[in-house]
């Protein structure tokens, strides 16, 4: 990010929040400014759909005279062929009906498949044709909601197929065709270098680094030596390095966000937490 007279300027801090532990809230709010809301992770069903809590949304609310806030979505599902998911769009109602966001996001991937949760989230096809399906939702929701939209680099969970498009070149494509922004995640980036020899060099080289609005970094753990991007740990020293490098070439970077999961806070522990927010603000800082 730069200021008027052309000199860089740090990226803002920002970190997870899910509404679980008023405690910690009141430790983190000096430490940030912005909270990064998942509306998925702030919900109850009545028994018939999901509808925010009434206690997440006023503590979001009373959070927002001090921090500005971000959504971040997880089970969209903007790339399913048949359908997104309306009951998350009814969720996005309700948050920005109480609070209006600086901009939010959504993983470029799918979670259902014929209206069936398939658990995790996987990575679209490379296609023309999947391009055309994104591009098309992505306009259904800046017309919805008149903040920016991100959308996010995920994990390929399986083997890619040849594609016509690379992984940089269909963001590329996204971002030219709709406007949206970028949020990338660099821990995603070592995870697909791990498993599936991703050149994250070759990557960033050809991605359009100008539509990186806000970056995520996060620590994760392997599993019969494939990486996953599990919010449970403190970010590596290699994360926070990519997280550095890209930081110096994007020229629009505003955010940069620490995740973790709320299941793991007993693990990290509220001193850990602050410590690492204060790790993470001294990198981003130099």
């Amino acid at each position: 990010m730069t200021t008027q007279e052309g000199q860089r300027r740090n990226p803002a801090l920002a970190t997870t929040w899910e509404a679980s532990d008023p405690v910690l809230l009141k430790r983190i709010m000096p430490l940030v400014e912005y909270l990064e809301i998942p509306p998925d992770s702030i919900a109850a069903s009545d028994g018939r759909r999901a509808h925010l809590r009434s206690d997440a949304l006023d503590g979001i609310a009373g959070a927002a005279s001090n921090v500005q806030t971000i959504v971040h979505g997880i089970g969209l599902s903007i790339a399913s062929f048949d359908r997104w998911n309306d009951s998350y769009l009814e969720l996005l109602d309700e948050y920005f009906d109480r609070v209006t966001p600086e901009w939010h996001s959504e993983h470029l991937g799918y979670t259902t498949v014929a209206g069936e949760n398939i658990g995790t989230m996987l990575a679209p096809d490379r296609t023309g044709e999947m391009l055309d399906l994104v591009c098309e939702r992505i306009a259904r929701l800046q017309s919805r909601y008149r903040v920016p939209f991100l959308v996010e680099n995920i994990v390929n969970m399986l083997p890619c197929d040849e594609f016509p498009y690379t992984q940089a070149g269909f963001l590329n494509t996204i971002t030219s065709r709709t406007g949206c922004g970028l949020l990338l995640d660099v821990r995603n980036l070592e995870c697909d270098a791990k498993n599936s020899g991703v050149d994250i060099h070759a990557f960033l080289d050809e991605l359009d680094l100008r539509a990186v609005r806000e970056m995520h970094v996060a620590g994760g753990t392997s599993y019969q030596g494939f990486e996953i991007d599990v919010h449970s740990r403190p970010a590596s020293d290699s994360t926070l390095a990519l997280a550095m490098d890209v930081m110096a070439r994007a020229p629009n970077l505003e955010v940069v966000t620490y995740e973790f999961m709320k299941e793991a806070i007993p693990a990290l522990t509220h001193g850990g937490l602050c410590a690492e927010l204060r790790r993470i603000r001294t990198a981003i800082s130099q």
